[in-house]
């Protein structure tokens, strides 16, 4: 289990068709063979590591769902190691899986922040709920409104400059993960 806040943007090194290496500095220590790791909100499996780089493989449903296939070497993502007992829970509850890849629309400043509309598919839209939460690139945002197709967040410089949102502009896909409590209820009420 994940918070939605990100520890630190790791960089592509290699992309294959089934692995991806990353290579990061804070979420290194204390890494071990098996370990969990969220990679632009994806809970994916540490299988190799060395020095500064980490190893993860890419299973044919993880590159159906997310954005991988857009990553190259040098691309930024955002990484966050799961959430241990003692930790405080300052973001929303995120499984690190990923429901669907979204796309960035516009990205417009608004006062010191940025307001990023994002389309996502129909089918995941009753999930999304103003001011209720969504994890995109595995970062736990606010949504700001919900349309017929996308929603909008408001994104703040902290949130802009420590995650690879910098990055994102129209036409870029994002790893969505709505709220896991919005699916449980609807299981829930459709018995």
């Amino acid at each position: 289990m994940f918070t939605g806040i990100v520890e630190e943007v790791g960089t592509v090194v290699d992309r294959q068709d089934y692995g991806l290496t990353v290579q990061a500095d804070k979420v290194m220590d204390g890494m071990r063979l098996g370990d969990s790791m969220a990679v632009n909100g994806t809970c994916l499996t540490v299988v190799q590591f060395d020095g500064d780089q980490f190893r993860v493989d890419l299973a044919p449903e993880t590159l159906r769902r997310t954005a991988f296939g857009q990553l190259e070497a040098g691309s930024g993502v955002n990484l966050e190691r799961p959430l241990a007992v003692s930790d405080r829970l300052g973001g929303h509850i995120v499984q690190g899986h990923v429901d669907a890849a979204g796309r960035v629309m516009s990205r417009k400043p608004e006062g010191d922040c940025v307001i990023f509309r994002i389309r996502a598919p129909k089918r995941f839209l009753p999930y999304i709920v103003e001011k209720g939460f969504i994890a995109v690139d595995g970062i736990s945002l606010t949504v700001v409104s919900k349309g017929a197709a996308s929603f909008t967040l408001s994104v703040i410089p902290y949130t802009l400059t420590n995650t690879n949102l910098q990055e994102k502009s129209e036409g870029h896909r994002v790893n969505l993960e709505v709220d896991i409590l919005a699916k449980y209820v609807e299981s829930l009420l459709a018995r």
